[in-house]
């Protein structure tokens, strides 16, 4: 009787401590995103979510909340609300984690990685140099876990009253941007009305004619039918706009480390679906072969062509034209670099040398 009870026991003690750590896994894990599940941001973070599902055999459910839904329309939230274990998972904008952020501002310096010789390859190599451990470094010592870098693309500009390719072209006019000052700084150095604004309002304002323009990356216009609003897109790609793959610390640690390592690569597997899509018929064919090579290739591979065929009037700008706006938006650059860091700026300048041919 002793030894049955002593076996008792030790099997109750053995399932007190196993069970809780399968108890610990939620039902639905929630990910925070700006736009439609439509666009390249949203595919992206619908892969990492379908990965993560099917490599866990079920046990790990991520479901992806578009339209700011869980910032309840307020994206320069999102940071702190992840920090904070509302949000789980997000797939969110440099851009709107920079108000919390600073460092992450590097990306929205007004042409600072748009004027490289290759500005693909300028990006890329900050990401995965010195300057992209420095931005890492900095989301995670403000208490969010990093798990990957995906891209919602260059951004570009368009309008319902005119062309624009000078600089004298967008005085007085009203823009939409994001809630960050640089932003602000930005568009009022080049003489415009900049409007603060999150995008949960944006389509209605423009609908509405309350703002005559808006920035954003060339692949996010069609499917929200921004042609049926703006005839008219600048293609400048100012700034760059990368997403951040985040989890929440705590729900981090409560996964397995065979579980934690499934989820990075898996991140990192999406992140470079989304870069696929966001670059597509705008760089050198690299991301039409890649997104080949694992047989997603998107129904639209020529944005260009697309947003023509429906109306839209599209301004390539030259090189001399691209250097006014930037001549124009130098002194924002520079007041800019040392709030963003003089030793990170000096470190992604370093980055982008690297990969210039010579």
């Amino acid at each position: 009787m002793k030894k049955i009870v002593a076996l008792l026991i030790a099997v109750a003690v053995l399932c007190s401590v196993s069970v809780p750590a399968f108890a610990a896994y939620k039902d639905e894990y929630k990910l925070d995103i700006v736009p439609s599940l439509t666009t390249a941001w949203g595919m992206g973070a619908q892969y990492f979510a379908d990965l993560v599902k099917e490599r866990s055999g079920g046990k790990i459910n991520i479901k992806v909340y578009p339209g700011s839904q869980l910032t309840t329309g307020k994206q320069t939230n999102a940071f702190l609300l992840v920090r904070n274990g509302t949000i789980d998972f997000a797939v969110q904008s440099s851009i709107n984690y920079s108000p919390q952020l600073v460092e992450l501002n590097l990306f929205a310096l007004p042409f600072f990685i748009a004027n490289q010789p290759d500005r693909y390859a300028a990006l890329d190599a900050v990401k995965a140099g010195k300057a992209g451990e420095m931005v890492i470094k900095a989301i995670e010592d403000k208490g969010v876990k990093f798990l990957a870098f995906g891209e919602n693309g260059f951004r570009e500009l368009t309008n319902s009253k005119k062309a624009i390719r000078t600089p004298d072209d967008l005085t007085g006019m009203k823009i939409r941007v994001v809630g960050s000052p640089l932003f602000l700084d930005t568009f009022r150095a080049l003489g415009a009305n900049p409007v603060n604004m999150n995008w949960s309002d944006t389509m209605a304002a423009i609908q509405q004619g309350v703002v005559d323009g808006q920035e954003n990356p060339i692949s996010t216009f069609y499917p929200v039918k921004m042609h049926d609003y703006h005839k008219f897109m600048t293609d400048w790609h100012y700034v760059v706009d990368p997403t951040l793959y985040v989890v929440n610390p705590a729900v981090w640690k409560s996964f397995s480390a065979e579980d934690q390592k499934m989820i990075q690569a898996a991140a990192v597997e999406a992140g470079k679906y989304m870069i696929g899509l966001a670059r597509i018929g705008l760089d050198d064919g690299t991301a039409q072969k890649y997104l080949e090579s694992i047989g997603k290739v998107p129904e639209i591979t020529d944005w260009y062509g697309t947003l023509k065929s429906v109306g839209m009037e599209v301004a390539i700008l030259t090189p001399e034209e691209t250097k006014a706006f930037a001549d124009k938006t130098a002194p924002v650059l520079e007041a800019w670099k040392s709030k963003v860091g003089e030793e990170l700026v000096k470190a992604a300048e370093a980055d982008m040398a690297s990969v210039v041919k010579k």
